[in-house]
């Protein structure tokens, strides 16, 4: 209290560090159990578009391989960049618990970064697909599996980096500090499983599946 009578005010690093979470057990455990509900039925979607491609492998009649077409060392660094994005998700959602406003958005801005990177990767890899080796969607069994696996999967990292950019906004103000023990870790985990994810995608479609 100010010598007025009046409360000081406090930076929104200080409101992050002191304030006490006021997302409830109760909701926290709903909108964990919803998201692990969610993340289950993705494993099932995406399931099925793994042994879709898996499947038709060889399969094409006309049209660039996989053997052809892929570039397996921008495959490769899109890979680095997503794998790397878990880890300074993790170093982000440590430096929040412990309160560290500047570590949590440092760590969260890379995060945000690296998955902007992925996608700039899959945009030059597409766009050499496309006009370098004529594959289209419509092309073969081959176009088909893998813009549909691929592409659902970018659309994935696309919601991620959206969400991870909204706690970077929050965590300006001190909304955040209402939230984290319940919204970055749900956000955290629908990322994590992006990247897992994808390591599979890469497996099958880059490894296996040349």
């Amino acid at each position: 209290m100010s010598q007025a009578g009046l409360p000081q005010s406090i930076s929104p690093a200080r409101r992050f560090e002191r304030h006490a979470p006021t997302f409830e057990l109760g909701a926290a455990h709903s909108a964990q159990v919803g998201m692990v509900c969610f993340l289950c039925s993705e494993v099932a979607f995406f399931g099925t578009l793994v042994v879709a491609y898996i499947t038709y492998i060889g399969q094409s009649t006309a049209g660039p391989t996989p053997a052809e077409a892929l570039s397996i060392p921008l495959a490769v660094a899109n890979t680095i960049c997503l794998v790397a994005s878990s880890f300074t998700a993790h170093l982000a959602g440590t430096a929040m618990h412990r309160g560290g406003l500047g570590g949590f958005r440092g760590w969260l801005a890379a995060t945000i970064a690296l998955g902007a990177l992925f996608l700039a990767g899959t945009a030059v890899e597409w766009r050499s697909l496309i006009f370098e080796h004529g594959l289209t969607i419509g092309r073969n069994l081959f176009g088909t599996t893998y813009y549909t696996l691929v592409g659902f999967h970018a659309a994935h990292v696309t919601v991620g980096v959206l969400l991870l950019s909204l706690m970077f906004c929050l965590s300006a103000t001190a909304a955040l500090s209402r939230l984290r023990t319940g919204g970055f870790e749900i956000v955290s985990w629908y990322w994590h499983f992006v990247d897992t994810v994808w390591i599979v995608v890469f497996a099958v479609v880059y490894v296996f599946g040349r």
